[in-house]
């Protein structure tokens, strides 16, 4: 042997460790530079099974394959066996315990291998040298958490630490770990885990809500939650929700209903989320009742949900003065399905957008009915006739939809549900959808609060005094509205006035059609415009003005819009009530998670300046090489309470 290998050999049975851990980690960072993989083997115990005195660590190729497993014939194999591995390398290192010190000598080491070792570059993959770090643990759960996939995370851990040598651990082991922290997540039951979720933020937040229904069995039937924020956006823009069950977006194919209106913006705003066993009239009946016991019992004024029959059944008996209409959205969708002649097809979306009377409406369905020959009770063109008022124009006119007549903002949500999906998803995981795509649409609200606050909508010079006003007063999503009116009072004309004691009806006709008549109602007090109404009740159920309206108000000389026409809901005042919570606060449970972001955004924002000078480079990488060196993670301190729920600790990997 040279020298050097004897110096090296020397150096080695000298050393002295306070624990076995030390002499593990000593001989792991040994075999790293030489280029194996090392593992614990052989141990002995004192006389009373309290303390081990011997520790054997081996390279990682020592031994054989156990000759049962060699000798297996191949069709009686159920899949394809592994890579052989065990050389029989004699390489190793036993450490033991002195019994007067309690600390670890070096009692045997050899150093010589029988297979060839991996150069320092790739023995940076062997097994004993990959490690996911607490901090890892914590990024990649964050990461998982907000939709990317696992082999991007592998991308961007290699991205931030500069190569795949300086990550610690490879593709595998985030796979590994992503699946042995979603069983550890789920193992007090997957239903159990959601509950003890919701509990922890409700002592965080008192005004948090969730119920749960369980059956005899224990099993989970029904539960319905909404956030504080979700609260009080429903008291701002409770008055339309739109739902739909016709999602299940987790492995026990549980119908999935999140509640959802249109915010000040006319985006989507959601107002909670319910998971329902069976869909029958009673388990919906509980679900509105427990949406109406979260909201105070302020039932809306509309409705709009698919063509389930049991939940119109349930929205009858809970929400009886409740406008309720049928998504068009799924109409469309089920024209396609059941109807195959274009002819037949067209003529039966009249019926959705004719705004022609009831009794006309009436006499048309008959011959329709009787032209395609529908006579059986079981068809679907019966039972959409049967449910005409639900869907049809006439039954619906000047009822407050807020404009919107299908369920495409619950379409919206749910697409954004939908990204990075999978079918096998767990009722936590599909909590923490719901809740990514509560923050994202928090997020969007504002962006359009900063643009609404800073900026008016363009108008051209010669604009009317109106629609300079409108552009003042109503969000810029909604005065994209008002335009429409706006443009349109151009095809106005006014045929008669009727003069009253206190008002004056204006009969407005549109140029294209004379024949159809509307009357918009001024009425003053003191000499002063007190309150405007048109008979085509665009104001009451879309929530702005009509183009009768504005064509009136031109021709009083008025420049700005009475307050009778601005809803406030349509304004930036509609939240001014109370101050929203935009952030989401779902992964807030640990405290030393919290501080641990923190300290991450301080000391990436320290690094980058400090990396621009030599003298400031080393002043804190040696801070933070003592800090990392010198006592115990803060995270594997857990406190009592966290340490209670599962979730705390088991979803982010720290405290192991």
């Amino acid at each position: 042997a040279s020298d050097e290998s004897m110096f090296e050999y020397l150096n080695v049975v000298s050393k002295m460790f306070d624990s076995e851990a030390e002499g593990y980690e000593f001989y792991n960072k040994y075999a790293l530079e030489k280029g194996f993989s090392v593992r614990k083997s052989y141990v002995e115990w004192d006389g009373s099974n309290k303390y081990i005195i011997l520790r054997k660590i081996v390279c990682s190729r020592q031994g054989f394959s156990e000759e049962k497993h060699m000798k297996r014939k191949m069709e009686d194999r159920k899949r394809r066996p592994r890579s052989l591995t065990r050389v029989g390398c004699n390489a190793k290192l036993v450490i033991m315990r002195q019994e007067e010190t309690g600390r670890w000598f070096v009692k045997d080491f050899i150093d010589e291998h029988s297979h060839p070792l991996a150069p320092r570059d790739l023995s940076c993959l062997l097994r004993s040298h990959r490690r996911i770090s607490d901090e890892q643990k914590a990024d990649i759960a964050d990461m998982e958490k907000c939709g990317i996939r696992k082999y991007r995370i592998m991308d961007i851990l290699c991205f931030q630490y500069g190569g795949f040598d300086k990550v610690g651990c490879i593709k595998r082991d985030i796979y590994n770990f992503c699946h042995a922290n979603k069983q550890e997540t789920i193992s007090a039951g997957d239903a159990n885990t959601v509950i003890m979720h919701m509990m922890v933020r409700r002592e965080r937040d008192v005004d948090f809500f969730f119920k749960y229904l369980v059956d005899e069995h224990g099993h989970l039937k029904g539960l319905f939650w909404a956030d504080s924020q979700s609260r009080l956006d429903y008291e701002a823009f409770g008055d339309v929700i739109v739902f739909d069950s016709t999602y299940r977006t987790n492995k026990y194919n549980l119908p999935f209903v999140p509640f959802v209106g249109l915010n000040h913006h006319r985006s989507t705003v959601i107002f909670g989320c319910g998971i329902i066993s069976h869909e029958t009239s009673q388990a919906y009946e509980w679900m509105l009742r427990t949406f109406s016991d979260c909201m105070a019992q302020k039932h809306p004024i509309s409705v709009i949900t698919d063509g389930d029959l049991a939940m119109q059944r349930a929205i009858r008996v809970v929400w009886p003065d409740s406008n309720h209409r049928l998504c068009i959205w799924h109409i469309q969708q089920n024209i396609v399905r059941h109807l195959h002649d274009d002819d037949v097809k067209e003529e039966f979306r009249s019926f959705i957008y004719d705004t022609s009377s009831i009794e006309e409406h009436e006499i048309e369905w008959i011959y329709f009915l009787q032209r395609n020959k529908v006579t059986s009770e079981e068809s679907w063109l019966h039972q959409m006739y049967q449910m005409r008022k639900l869907w049809c124009a006439p039954y619906l006119e000047g009822r407050c939809f807020l404009g919107l007549s299908s369920n495409q903002r619950s379409e919206s949500l749910n697409f954004v549900l939908h990204t990075h999906l999978e079918g096998k998803m767990s009722l936590f995981e599909m909590l923490e959808h719901y809740e990514r795509c509560l923050a994202s649409r928090r997020i969007n609200e504002a962006l359009h609060d900063v643009e609404a606050l800073q900026s008016v909508p363009f108008t051209e010079e010669n604009a009317s005094p109106l629609e300079k006003h409108a552009a003042t007063v109503f969000t810029p999503s909604v005065f994209k509205m008002v335009l429409w009116s706006i443009d349109a009072v151009s095809k106005c004309q006014i045929r008669e006035i009727l003069d009253g004691s206190e008002d004056s009806t204006y009969v407005v006709s549109k140029q294209e059609r004379m024949d159809k008549k509307f009357g918009v109602r001024i009425e003053e007090q003191g000499g002063l415009l007190h309150r405007v109404s048109c008979s085509c009740r665009k104001l009451e159920c879309a929530g702005t003005p009509c183009s009768h309206i504005f064509y009136i108000l031109g021709i009083l000389k008025q420049t700005i819009l009475p307050s009778c026409c601005v809803p406030t809901r349509r304004t930036m005042n509609a939240k001014c009530a109370y101050a929203p919570t935009r952030k989401n606060q779902m992964s807030d449970y640990s405290v030393s998670l919290q501080r641990y972001r923190e300290l991450r955004n301080c000391s990436h924002a320290a690094s980058f300046k400090a990396c621009h000078s030599d003298e400031d480079y080393h002043r804190l990488i040696m801070l933070l090489q003592a800090q990392h060196h010198g006592k115990q993670s803060s995270f594997e301190q857990a406190d009592s309470k966290e340490s209670t729920n599962a979730q705390h600790n088991n979803t982010l990997g720290l405290a192991r």
